[in-house]
């Protein structure tokens, strides 16, 4: 099996939409992922991510179904020291440096850093998620695997956001998903594929190949956008809107 989780294109969060950009972005995508034969689509009910699903589906004449938890991650935390709500990514380094429970796959949700508000809950929400979809597909978590009658070399794509995508990825390879959110970051309508391994039979374990990946952009002879990335360099705007930016928001093509 192949999970292809997309990121929505360049987003308008007021609108819950796509930019101009972002729509460019979304028709390149779908050029790619309409050559795929996929078993199944999911998308998240957020406008984002429906609208960029719907390049890929009306090239395809397909249909995807609508699953609630793979709305963006939508676990808070609380700041202990002003009381106002976070989420639990976007940390400064030096914020969660020395949180080591942060690393630890059983007990990561004990640290301070993400008690307080819901993630435990939504962190609940998405493994059941996606213990359901795959059990749907014919797979069944047993501890750290997942167990099949029969294996397939089919392939499922779920359009949704970066922190929920980090989260899937997270929970399938076993890792908690704080240094995903902290390190990492899926630019807008980019792919991450994850693969399964069955080294026993009827036995299959999961493993990231492509994280992030951006090629259909480059392709198309369009920038990555910078969405959800703080800036390279200090500008005294400390946020992940590059519209906000009083510079370029977008990574040059490589010639």
């Amino acid at each position: 099996m192949r999970l292809l989780i997309v990121r929505h294109a360049e987003p308008d969060y007021v609108h819950d939409s796509l930019t101009e950009k972002g729509k460019r972005e979304a028709a390149l995508l779908g050029e790619r992922l309409a050559r795929i034969e996929a078993a199944a689509y999911y998308v998240s009910p957020l406008g984002r991510a429906q609208e960029t699903a719907s390049y890929t589906l009306r090239l395809n004449g397909r249909q995807a179904e609508t699953l609630p938890w793979l709305a963006e991650f939508r676990g808070y935390t609380v700041n202990e020291k002003t009381g106002k709500k976070r989420i639990p990514w976007d940390y400064h380094e030096k914020e969660w440096h020395d949180h080591a429970l942060l690393l630890d796959r059983d007990r990561w949700l004990e640290d301070s850093l993400v008690r307080g508000g819901n993630v435990e809950q939504i962190w609940e929400e998405t493994k059941n998620g996606v213990d359901a979809l795959l059990r749907k597909h014919g797979y069944t978590r047993s501890g750290g695997v997942y167990r099949c009658e029969r294996n397939t070399d089919e392939t499922i794509v779920l359009f949704c956001h970066y922190a929920i995508g980090m989260a899937i990825v997270a929970y399938l390879i076993n890792v908690p998903p704080v240094p995903l959110w902290q390190g990492f970051l899926c630019l807008p309508s980019a792919v991450t594929t994850v693969v399964t391994q069955e080294r026993e039979k009827g036995e299959v374990e999961f493993r990231c190949v492509a994280l992030g990946d951006v090629s259909h952009l480059l392709a198309g002879n369009e920038a990555p956008s910078l969405a959800g990335l703080f800036p390279e360099c200090y500008n005294g705007v400390d946020s992940t809107d590059p519209p906000s930016w009083p510079f370029q928001s977008s990574i040059p093509l490589v010639r």
